[in-house]
C-alpha cells in the first residue's frame, strides 16, 4: 500500500485550510470548495473554528493521487497553538509550507520551515494568493531564498497577478531559465551530477535532471516552489502532481511488529478518549490488547483497542485494523496520552523542535461552586495539550496555565463555558521564566542524624548540563542497596521540586546524582504489627529529598533566563530615530538598520515581556506605516533585576519552616 503523509503548514490567513479545501476538491472528494469565512470548511470542525475563521485543531482527511493514498493532515497557523504542529511533525511524509504572495514570509513562517529543516522532513513551498491586490512573484521568490532557504526553485510562472485571472503554468525543458537554474541548484549537492556537467560540455539530459530533483527534495536537501491561489484553484494541480512527484512515497511493512505514535487525543461525545495515531510498521486489529509508552517510561501501560476508524477518500470509515502507513482512530485505550508510542518504538520519539510556553496565568471560576468543575475540565484540557501547563498553587488555591498567547487563553475561556459550562476569568498574562544551575552543589541528611527527622538518607549532587537537554537523574548508588520503591520515590520527588527553584521559576538543563542512600527495614513487634516509627517508608523519603535537593541546588547557584523574541521591524526610514531610545528602553538589542528605497528594516532581539509594549507603541511612532513581527529566539540571562516567581505551601528553601509543617504533618511527629 502506498502512502504519503502529508502537513500543511503556514501563518496564520496564508491560505493553509483554503489550500486544503482546494486539494480535496481537485481529487474529487468534494464536490464544492468550503469557505472558512462561512465556516463551511472540511477540516475546521471544532465551533470555535467556525466563529473565529482559523485552525485551532489539527485535523486528518484523504485523498488519492495517482495511485497514492494521501493522508492530508491540516495545522494550526496561529503561533498560540504551535503546539499541535509540534506533534504533527513526528508523523509526517513530506509537508507543504504555505506562503502568501502579498506578505511574503512572515514571522511563523521562518519558525516553521526552521523546524522542518532540522527534522528534514521533505517540503514543498506553495506561494498563495497570486489573485490578490499586491501579489508578487519575484520578489517573494526572493524572500523564499533570503529568509527561508537558498535551496528553493521555482516550478513555473506566474502572470496575471493581483486579478481574478492569475495564472501559472509547469517550466518544461523548452524553458532554458528554468533548466540553467535547475543545475546550478542541483549540482550544488551532487558531485555525479556536477562531473557530468563539466565533463560533457552539453546540458544535462532533462529527464535525469527532473530525477535528482525528486531525489533531493525527498532528502530535504532542496524545495520546489509553487504559484497559485486556493481561491482559483490556479496552480493546485501542478502542486498536485508535485506532491505525488516530490515527495516520499514508500510501501510499508504491514507485517512487521506493530508500532506507531500517537500525535492527538480527543473526547468523545460520551468522554471517552479518542486517540490519533500513524502506524510506522506491523498493524493493529480491534479488541487487539496493545502497550503504550511515553518518554521515559520502562514498562508503559496496556489498553485494549475497541474501535478503529481510518482515514479514507475524504472521510473517516470503520475498519477491523490500522495498518502501517495508515492515519487512524483508536477507542478503548482508556489510558492514553498524546506522544505515546504503540507497541516497539521504531524510531526515537520527536523531541521538541518549538519554544515551550512562554506565558503564565491564573484562571479562576466565576462561581466558586465551579472549583472542582474547573479542575476536571482543565484535567481533560491538558490531556488534549499537555503544554498548557496545569499548575496548582495549593497555598493560594490558585490554578495556572501555561500559554503561548492571549488568543490561546480567549480559547480556553471559550472552551470552557461552551464545553463545560464553566465561566472563568483570568489575571494578567505573566512571562515565564526559567533555572539553570551556575555550577555544582552536593547536600546530603543522613538517617537518624540530627537535624534530619526522617528515616531516610538522601544525598543528591546537582551540576548544570547543555543548555535544552532538561533533566537528568543518575545514581551513583547501587540500585539493590533499598528498595526500588524508595529509589523511585526519590527520582519522582527529585523531577517535582526542581519545578520551583531557588528564584521559584523551573530548573532545567542540569544532571541530579543520587550520591548517598540508605533506609531502616521494615520492622515489626512481636505480634506481626508493623511499627512506623522503626521503619522506613517512601513518604520519609519524599520529605527528605525536597530539602536535600534544594540544599545542593543553593551551593551551586542558579541564573535566570528570561524568554526572548528575535523581531524585525519595517518603517519609515524618518521614524528610525525616536525608535532607538525606545527599544533601548525596552530592553531590546537591535542589529543594523538597512534602509532601501525610503523604508528601513531592524531586526534584533528583545524580551518576550515586551513584545506587546513594542506593537502598541509602533504605530504611534510611524504614523501607522509601521509593521513588526516576532517570534520566539531563544533563553537568555536576565540583564537587571531578577525576577521571583511565587512559591507553592511546598516551598523547601525555608528549612525550618519547611520542617514544622512536614512535622505536622508525619504521624506521630517523630
Amino acid at each position: 500500500m502506498h502512502t504519503v503523509n502529508l502537513g500543511i503548514l503556514a501563518h496564520v490567513d496564508a491560505g493553509k485550510t483554503s489550500l486544503t479545501e482546494r486539494l480535496l476538491h481537485t481529487a474529487g472528494v468534494i464536490d464544492a470548495v468550503g469557505s472558512v469565512d462561512d465556516g463551511s470548511t472540511r477540516t475546521d470542525t471544532l465551533a470555535l473554528e467556525r466563529q473565529r475563521g482559523i485552525t485551532i485543531k489539527s485535523a486528518v482527511v484523504s485523498f488519492a493521487v495517482d495511485g497514492v493514498t494521501v493522508n492530508l493532515i491540516d495545522t494550526p497557523g496561529h503561533p498560540d497553538f504551535i503546539a499541535e504542529v509540534e506533534r504533527v511533525l513526528g508523523v509526517l511524509d513530506g509537508a507543504v509550507l504555505v506562503v502568501s504572495a502579498v506578505e511574503g514570509v512572515q514571522a511563523q513562517t521562518r519558525v516553521l520551515m526552521r523546524a522542518l529543516r532540522r527534522l528534514r522532513i521533505p517540503t514543498l513551498v506553495f506561494v498563495n494568493k497570486t489573485d490578490r491586490a499586491g501579489a508578487r512573484y519575484e520578489g517573494v521568490l526572493a524572500d523564499i531564498a533570503r529568509r527561508l532557504s537558498p535551496a528553493v526553485v521555482a516550478m513555473g510562472p506566474a502572470g496575471h497577478l493581483g486579478t481574478r485571472e492569475a495564472r501559472t503554468r509547469s517550466f518544461t525543458a523548452a524553458d532554458p531559465g528554468f533548466v540553467t537554474a535547475l543545475t546550478d541548484l542541483l549540482t550544488t549537492h551532487d558531485d555525479d551530477l556536477l562531473a557530468a556537467y563539466v565533463e560533457g560540455g552539453a546540458d544535462v539530459p532533462y529527464d535525469r535532471l527532473r530525477d535528482r530533483l525528486a531525489a533531493q527534495t525527498r532528502q530535504a536537501l532542496v524545495h520546489p516552489v509553487y504559484f497559485g491561489s486556493a481561491a482559483t484553484g490556479a496552480g493546485v494541480a501542478e502542486l498536485t502532481a508535485g506532491i505525488a512527484e516530490f515527495l516520499p512515497v514508500t510501501v510499508q511493512d504491514t507485517e512487521g511488529p506493530a508500532s506507531g505514535t500517537v500525535f492527538k487525543v480527543e473526547r468523545g461525545p460520551a468522554g471517552e478518549k479518542i486517540a490519533y495515531a500513524r502506524m510506522f510498521s506491523g498493524t493493529v486489529r480491534t479488541r487487539e490488547r496493545v502497550r503504550l509508552r511515553g518518554d521515559g517510561e520502562e514498562e508503559g501501560r496496556e489498553g485494549k483497542i475497541s474501535a478503529i476508524t481510518v482515514f479514507d477518500n475524504g472521510t473517516d470509515v470503520r475498519g477491523p485494523s490500522l495498518p502501517a502507513g495508515r492515519i487512524g482512530r483508536l477507542r478503548g485505550l482508556h489510558a492514553v496520552r498524546i506522544g505515546d508510542r504503540i507497541g516497539e518504538p521504531a524510531t526515537e520519539p520527536v523531541r521538541a523542535h518549538f519554544a515551550p510556553p512562554t506565558l503564565e496565568t491564573v484562571v479562576t471560576p466565576c462561581r466558586r461552586q465551579d472549583r472542582g468543575a474547573l479542575h476536571i475540565a482543565l484535567g481533560h484540557l491538558a490531556e488534549q495539550d499537555p503544554l498548557i501547563g496545569v499548575r496548582r498553587d495549593d497555598l493560594r488555591q490558585e490554578v495556572h496555565l501555561s500559554l503561548y498567547g492571549e488568543v490561546q487563553k480567549e480559547v480556553i475561556q471559550a472552551t470552557l463555558a461552551d464545553e463545560y459550562g464553566v465561566e472563568v476569568g483570568f489575571r494578567e498574562t505573566t512571562t515565564i521564566c526559567l533555572e539553570r544551575p551556575a555550577g555544582t552543589g552536593a547536600a546530603v541528611e543522613f538517617i537518624d542524624t540530627e537535624p534530619n527527622p526522617f528515616l531516610a538518607t538522601v544525598g543528591l549532587r546537582v551540576e548544570p548540563a547543555a543548555f535544552g537537554s532538561g533533566v537528568e537523574f543518575r545514581r551513583e548508588v547501587e540500585l539493590g542497596s533499598m528498595p526500588y520503591a524508595l529509589m523511585r520515590a526519590v527520582e519522582d520527588t527529585v523531577l517535582e521540586t526542581l519545578g520551583q527553584g531557588i528564584h521559584g521559576w523551573q530548573v532545567t538543563d542540569c544532571t541530579v546524582t543520587m550520591t548517598h542512600s540508605g533506609y531502616w527495614p521494615r520492622q515489626s513487634h512481636s505480634h506481626a504489627v508493623f511499627d512506623k516509627s522503626m521503619s522506613s517508608t517512601a513518604g520519609d523519603f519524599r520529605h527528605l529529598t525536597p530539602l536535600v535537593l534544594m540544599d545542593a541546588l543553593r551551593q551551586a547557584g542558579t541564573t535566570v533566563y528570561e524568554p526572548m523574541h528575535r523581531f524585525r521591524a519595517e518603517l519609515p526610514a524618518d521614524a528610525l530615530g525616536p525608535l532607538v531610545p525606545v527599544l533601548a528602553r525596552l530592553r531590546a538589542v537591535p542589529g543594523p538598520p538597512e534602509t532601501q528605497g525610503g523604508v528601513c528594516t531592524v531586526e534584533g532581539v528583545i524580551p518576550a515581556a515586551r513584545v506587546h509594549e513594542l506593537q502598541q507603541l509602533l504605530p504611534g511612532m510611524t504614523r501607522g506605516e509601521g509593521v513588526l513581527e516576532s517570534a520566539f529566539e531563544d533563553y537568555r540571562p536576565v540583564d537587571g533585576p531578577v525576577p521571583h516567581r511565587s512559591r507553592t505551601d511546598r516551598d523547601p528553601l525555608n528549612r525550618k519552616e519547611y520542617l514544622l509543617r512536614t512535622l505536622r504533618r508525619v504521624d506521630g511527629g517523630r
